[in-house]
C-alpha cells in the first residue's frame, strides 16, 4: 500500500511492504534511520520512541509512540520526527539534547534517542514540566545505566528554559504540507476508513479483517507471535469514533479515544478511575490505546473494563446500519469469547455520570507501581445511606477468565450496616464469585487474599475518619 507522510519535513510517498509493516522496521530497513532503536519490540523499553505530529486545525499536536508495534499505515497523513530530525539548521544539538549533555543524562547511549523524542514531546506541547508530569512522560523509558536522576534533571533544565526552536520556525510550512497531504484511504489488504459508516460497510465485507486501533495488542502479535495478518482495517483514523460526549447524565465515549484523551475528562469526575487510567501504560501507549480497543480485546487483565462495569458502563454494539445495546459485563462471556457477531464493532461506550449519594473506589495492584500489568483491579461503586448499604457494584479483573462482577458479595453487603462486621463478614463471600488461578504474575492465594483486602480498604476509605490508605495517589493529587 502506499502512504503520503512527512519524515521530518521531507514529504514522502511510499509503497509499504506489507499490512503490519512497523513504523520501526520502516524506518530502519527502508528509510535507514538507524537512531530509533529496537529493545523490547512490544512497547515496553520506550527505546524505539519517535514523535507523531497531527494537525487539529491550524495547530499540530505532538505524541510520542512506540514505533515497534505501531503499523506504518498509521503515519499516513501525519508528520514523523526521528531523533535525527532535531538537528537545528546551524548544526547545534536541540535544546531537550543539550539539556540531556549537560546534564550527564546519557551514558551507554541506547535508550537515549527514545529518551529524547519522550522529552520533544513534552517541550514541543508546551509542558510545565513539574516533577509528577515528567515522571508519567518518562515511565515508559527504561535506562540500565543512569538511575534517572540525571535524565530527570535535563528534563527540569530544557522544560524551564524553553525557547522556539526549529519546529516553531517551520510552522506554518509543516501545517500547509499536512494540509495538502491527502489519506490513502484503502489499499490491499490495509484498509483506514474515515467515518463509522465506511468503517460499517467494509468490516460488513471483509468481517474476517483484523480491526486495529492503537496496536499496542495487534502489534506483539505481529512483533512476538509472528503472525501473518492478512487483512486490517485501521481505526485511528476514523473521526467520529473519537468523539467524547456529554449529556446531563451520561458520557458517550467513541471506542476509538485514547486514553490520553480520556484522562483528563475522567479526573475531575472519579479520580481513582483517572489514576488507574496513569498508571494503564506508559505515555506512549496512553496515546494510542483506546477505550474501545481494550475492552474489544477481551483480556480479563485489562484494568478499563472493571471500572466501567462498576460504574454500570453499557456497549452500543454496530453492525452495518444495525446497532444494540448491552451492559457491558453481558460482553464477556468466556476467555477469549466476546459477545460480538461477525462484521460488528464496539462503536461507543455509555457511561452515567456520577450519581449523588454513589462513591467509587478502584485499586490496581502490579509489581511496578508505573506501566505494569495488572495482577488484579478491585473497582468498587457503593451508595451508603444512613450508615447502610444502600446498592453497590464490585467488579474485579484478573480474579477470573473475564472482568467479572461479584455479586454474592455485594448481595451479602447490599441492606447491611456499613460497618467492619459487615465487610469481615463478606470477605469469605468473595470465594463463591472468583476461584481465581495462578500464574507469574501472582498465586491464587495472593490474588484472593488481596481481593479481601481491597474491600476492607475501601471500607476504611469510605468510612468517617478512616483516612487515606495509599502510599501515593498521584491521580487525585494531579488531577482531583
Amino acid at each position: 500500500m502506499a502512504i503520503r507522510y512527512l519524515l521530518g519535513q521531507e514529504l514522502r510517498s511510499v509503497e509499504l511492504a506489507s499490512p503490519t509493516e512497523t513504523v520501526l522496521d520502516h524506518l530502519r530497513l527502508g528509510c535507514h534511520r538507524t537512531g530509533t532503536k529496537e529493545g523490547c519490540a512490544e512497547g515496553d523499553c520506550g527505546a524505539c520512541t519517535v514523535v507523531l505530529g497531527e494537525l487539529q486545525g491550524d495547530a499540530i499536536a505532538y505524541r510520542a509512540v512506540n514505533a515497534c508495534i505501531q503499523f506504518a499505515g498509521t503515519l499516513d497523513g501525519r508528520q514523523l520526527i526521528t531523533v535525527e530530525d532535531l538537528r537545528q539548521p546551524d548544526g547545534s544539538l536541540h535544546p531537550v539534547q543539550q539539556a540531556m549533555v549537560d546534564a550527564h543524562g546519557s551514558q551507554c547511549g541506547f535508550c537515549t534517542p527514545g529518551i529524547v523524542m519522550s522529552l520533544f514531546a513534552q517541550y514541543r506541547n508546551r509542558r510545565r514540566g513539574d516533577a509528577q508530569e515528567t515522571a508519567d512522560a518518562l515511565a515508559g523509558n527504561l535506562c540500565r545505566c543512569t538511575g534517572y536522576g540525571p535524565i530527570l534533571k535535563a528534563a527540569e533544565i530544557a522544560l524551564a528554559q524553553r525557547q522556539d526552536d526549529s519546529f516553531d520556525a517551520q510552522k506554518n510550512e509543516t501545517v500547509a504540507m499536512l494540509k495538502h497531504i491527502s489519506a490513502a484511504g484503502s489499499a490491499s489488504g490495509y484498509f483506514a476508513p474515515r467515518r463509522a459508516d465506511e468503517l460499517a460497510e467494509v468490516y460488513a465485507a471483509h468481517p474476517q479483517a483484523t480491526l486495529v486501533a492503537g496496536g499496542t495488542d495487534v502489534g506483539l502479535w505481529v512483533t512476538k507471535q509472528h503472525r501473518n495478518l492478512a487483512e486490517v482495517i485501521a481505526l485511528s483514523g476514523v473521526a467520529d469514533l473519537q468523539n467524547i460526549v456529554e449529556t446531563s447524565t451520561h458520557l458517550s465515549l467513541g471506542a476509538a479515544v485514547t486514553y490520553a484523551q480520556l484522562l483528563p475528562v475522567l479526573a475531575p469526575l472519579w479520580p481513582d478511575f483517572a489514576e488507574v487510567v496513569r498508571r494503564l501504560g506508559s505515555a506512549q501507549i496512553r496515546n494510542v490505546a483506546t477505550i474501545g480497543g481494550n475492552i474489544a480485546n477481551g483480556s480479563p487483565i485489562g484494568d478499563g473494563p472493571p471500572c466501567l462495569i462498576a460504574l454500570d458502563a453499557a456497549l452500543v454494539l454496530r453492525q452495518g446500519k444495525t446497532r444494540r445495546s448491552l451492559p457491558l459485563e453481558d460482553f464477556f462471556i468466556a476467555y477469549g469469547k466476546q459477545d460480538r457477531r461477525p462484521g460488528e464493532f464496539v462503536e461507543c461506550i455509555e457511561l452515567p455520570k456520577p450519581r449523588r449519594g454513589w462513591a467509587f473506589r478502584a485499586y490496581k495492584i502490579s509489581k511496578r507501581f508505573d506501566q505494569d500489568i495488572s495482577a488484579l483491579l478491585g473497582a468498587f461503586h457503593v451508595k451508603i445511606e444512613g450508615g447502610v448499604v444502600a446498592d453497590l457494584r464490585i467488579a474485579f479483573g484478573g480474579m477470573a477468565a473475564i472482568p467479572k462482577r461479584a455479586r454474592a458479595t455485594e448481595a451479602a453487603l447490599r441492606g447491611k450496616p456499613w460497618s467492619e462486621a459487615s465487610i469481615v463478614a463478606a470477605i469469605p463471600v468473595l470465594a463463591e464469585d472468583y476461584q481465581p488461578i495462578g500464574d507469574m504474575r501472582a498465586s491464587a492465594a495472593y490474588r484472593q487474599k488481596v481481593a479481601g483486602n481491597l474491600l476492607r480498604k475501601c471500607f476504611l476509605e469510605l468510612s468517617a475518619g478512616g483516612g487515606e490508605t495509599r502510599i501515593t495517589f498521584a491521580g487525585r493529587r494531579a488531577h482531583g
